[in-house]
This record gives structure tokens, C-alpha cells and sequence, in this order.
């Protein structure tokens, strides 16, 4: 186990405004990502939206009617569905 591994990133609250969601995290960042990031969310309307959850101590968004979670870790670090991953090192 790496104990120098940084922690997963922590919301502290999250909100929407117009068709972007808002992260504030617990390292007193905020995020900021557009709700076409993830098919689910781009569809919803701007009700369902605004529906938006923290759990998991604040490492997760969760939209339950739209059955769609986000790990803030990845929010953080632009890993958004479709996203080019980087490649994966090998030995």
C-alpha cells in the first residue's frame, strides 16, 4: 500500500447553475464541469438537474431518479466518459 498516495478528492457541497455543475471541495477548490460531460445528465431536464446528492462522505455525486453517479476524484481530474484516458505505463 503507498502510503504518499493522495486522497481521493472531497465534496463539501454541490450545486447547479443554468447547465453547469458546481464542487466545493473540502481543500477549498471549486470545480466546475458542464452537465454535457455525461449523456445522462446533458438529457436531463434542468429539474432533475438540480437533484443532485453527495455521498459517500462527499466522494461521489449521486442524481437517483437519473441513476447517475460521478466520483469527484474523477470530476477533479477531467475524467469524463469518452475522455481520452492517458496511456498506462508498462515495464
Amino acid at each position: 500500500m503507498d502510503n504518499n498516495a493522495p486522497s481521493p478528492a472531497q465534496a463539501l457541497r454541490c450545486w447547479i447553475e443554468g447547465r453547469r455543475i458546481l464542487v466545493e471541495l473540502a481543500d477549498q477548490r471549486l470545480i466546475s464541469f458542464p452537465s454535457t460531460k455525461y449523456p445522462l445528465l446533458a438529457n436531463a431536464t434542468q429539474a432533475l438537474l438540480e437533484k443532485v446528492q453527495l455521498r459517500l462522505q462527499g466522494r461521489a455525486l449521486r442524481w437517483e431518479e437519473l441513476d447517475e453517479d460521478i466520483w469527484v476524484d474523477d470530476a477533479v481530474h477531467g475524467l469524463f466518459p469518452g475522455a481520452r484516458q492517458p496511456p498506462v505505463a508498462t515495464t
